[in-house]
């Protein structure tokens, strides 16, 4: 049954992004291993100068960052050298380990027609991969599988569900789908994994006699499972696993320990994290806040 149901809150990534962000909230700051989710767009008016779309070079630790698109590219650099383009239905995976920082430009104008939409979600990493080298992998539609049912579309993202697994180099058990419904169709959630949750893209459902609409998640226990019936043509997004246990959270920073977040702190103010070698003019410096890494919501509002 539904434990808590999460309202995304509008938070400001660039100058001209304001996204929805879902993760971390304060009475639920992880589900299995994911710490953060933004949903970006749709964004259909793109401004006459589409890099005011940017997110400038910027460090993380101690987490994945997962990039999904629905419309629109991306172009992503990172410290690696990696310059990597993604496109609707591929999956950028960049581990950060134990420091790396990276950039998303909107450097095609004409790829943004149709305009944008992306989802990027943060997955700690367990302690054992906390400090390890930083890495980065692209993968394609072809390498997801997908599952057809009577009104059902699902592509698996990354982790196992339904009986489907994929190639996607993950630190840790845990599952993320992009699901599609007809309007009246069913759906379960998947039982593999202990910690659950649906985020609602677009379109609305039905969950025990209750309707929920596009901007919220809803978190699962382990009560029995209700029938998931979609009110209108639906977009979700399925995502949990396993839990890793407490996370302190700064800025862009993860860590178990409240002690490294302060050290990745200096480490970008002393320019100890390498910016992208083909993105590295500029970037975004540490914020002024004297606030202490918190297991509660980041201060201020982290970067994608």
């Amino acid at each position: 049954m539904i434990e808590l149901v999460i309202e995304s809150r509008q938070a400001a990534i660039s100058a001209a992004v304001k996204v929805k962000r879902i993760l971390p909230f304060r009475l639920r700051r992880m589900v299995g291993p994911f710490i953060f989710m933004d949903h970006a767009g749709p964004i259909n008016e793109i401004p006459t100068n589409p890099s005011s779309l940017d997110v400038l070079p910027h460090p993380h630790i101690g987490l994945s960052t997962v990039s999904y698109v629905f419309a629109g590219k991306v172009t992503h650099r990172d410290s690696l050298g990696v310059e990597q383009v993604i496109r609707p239905g591929e999956v950028n995976w960049m581990t950060a380990g134990r420091g790396i920082a990276h950039s998303e430009r909107f450097e095609d104008p004409a790829a943004l027609a149709g305009g944008l939409e992306m989802i990027q979600t943060w997955v700690a990493l367990p302690e054992k991969d906390e400090e390890s080298a930083p890495e980065f992998n692209n993968y394609k539609p072809e390498e997801l599988p997908v599952y057809t049912d009577k009104g059902v579309w699902m592509r698996l993202i990354a982790g196992d569900a339904y009986g489907l697994r994929n190639e996607v180099k993950t630190k840790s058990p845990l599952f993320y789908l992009h699901v599609q419904l007809q309007q009246n169709a069913t759906f379960a959630l998947p039982k593999e994994h202990s910690e659950r949750a649906i985020y609602i893209v677009k379109g609305s459902i039905e969950v025990s006699a209750n309707i929920y609409m596009a901007g919220q998640m809803l978190v699962f226990n382990l009560a029995p499972d209700p029938v998931i019936l979609a009110k209108e043509d639906t977009t979700l997004l399925l995502l949990g696993g396993e839990p890793l246990g407490e996370r302190f959270i700064w800025w862009n920073f993860v860590s178990s320990r409240s002690e490294r977040i302060e050290q990745a702190k200096e480490d970008w103010k002393q320019g100890r994290i390498i910016l992208p070698p083909n993105d590295n003019k500029v970037f975004i410096p540490l914020p002024d806040d004297k606030s202490k890494p918190s297991a509660g919501p980041p201060k201020p509002e982290p970067l994608s």
